[in-house]
């Protein structure tokens, strides 16, 4: 706007003839504020090109210049703002970099509600899930260091000796009144158990004890069950005993004078231990099994003698 009216001010005071003075008022600026015009004005005289000495261009354009300012600014009601060449690129900046300034900060509160919805992004319920499973995995894994470690801790059993009270072979019937010879043998085996667990104890029970003649069960016996706490030992009495047990002709070969067999018995006896550990309740419960066969000679010279089994018994 300004260029432009330079250009016809100057234009015009080039081709117009001899003019008279005429006077401009413009108001005066108050120097304090910048901002506001005063109410005050004055008057300064402008001479045409005819009646003014010869200028060069630049002064034709100064004048020009002064004469455009000044009645741009004669326009202007007392109180209002002046409206200077660079104020329309100043507030144009200023708008410009307000505007800059907002959308910067939209982007930045923007970027925070996204690094809160970042820092949101993981639900508590995640952290929760997390914990458990981490938990369960140490559980089990801790658990199966336990079963590993008392799988290395197997009870011992130590067999000790058998006693045999009697044993007297007869004639008799069985239930169905079928004559048979009838053997009858009364016993007692002693053994230790020793529970070699650090940190456990242990529940035993055990299966029947079986002394057999080959195939034909001469006696039988139940141990009593019991708890056996850590690193500790017991010794174990069985009464092992069969009464009037029917041979049905298997004890043939058994030649008795009296009630008594002339030469040594051959018998076999044979039992499971179970031992089961509740190391960490039930989830670690480690079992044990204690097999036990040992070959027996009975000698009815030597009745009421304790008969080591020491040599004699294997272990699986």
């Amino acid at each position: 706007m300004h260029a432009k009216t330079d250009s016809e001010v100057t234009s015009i005071a080039l081709s117009s003839p001899a003019r008279p003075v005429y006077y401009v008022q413009s108001p005066s600026r108050d120097s304090h504020d910048g901002e506001k015009t005063a109410t005050s004005f004055h008057s300064s005289p402008v001479l045409s090109p005819a009646h003014s000495p010869p200028h060069s261009h630049s002064s034709v354009g100064r004048h020009s210049r002064e004469s455009s300012s000044s009645r741009f600014s004669g326009s202007l009601k007392p109180g209002s703002r002046k409206i200077l060449p660079n104020d329309g690129a100043g507030r144009g900046g200023r708008r410009k970099s307000d505007k800059e300034w907002k959308e910067c900060a939209v982007i930045e509160e923007e970027g925070l509600l996204d690094g809160e919805e970042d820092d949101k992004g993981i639900p508590r319920r995640c952290y929760v899930l997390g914990f458990v499973l981490a938990f369960f995995v140490l559980f089990s894994f801790f658990a199966l260091i336990l079963w590993g470690a008392s799988r290395n801790q197997k009870p011992h059993i130590v067999m000790k000796s058998i006693k045999f009270e009697n044993f007297i072979i007869q004639a008799g019937t069985d239930a169905s009144l079928v004559p048979t010879d009838m053997s009858t043998l009364n016993s007692t085996v002693k053994f230790t158990y020793r529970n070699t667990g650090s940190f456990f104890g242990v529940h035993v029970t055990s299966t029947p004890l079986y002394l057999n003649y080959y195939q034909l069960t001469m006696a039988s016996g139940d141990m009593k069950s019991f708890y056996q706490s850590r690193k500790s030992r017991r010794d174990v009495n069985v009464v092992v005993m069969g009464n009037k047990v029917p041979l049905y002709g298997g004890g043939s070969s058994l030649s008795s004078t009296g009630g008594k067999t002339a030469v040594p018995v051959n018998m076999t006896l044979s039992f499971t231990i179970r031992s089961h550990a509740y190391v960490l309740g039930k989830l670690v419960k480690p079992k044990f099994y204690n097999n036990v066969h040992c070959s027996v000679l009975m000698d009815q010279t030597k009745l009421n003698s304790p008969v080591s089994l020491k040599n004699s018994c294997q272990y699986n």
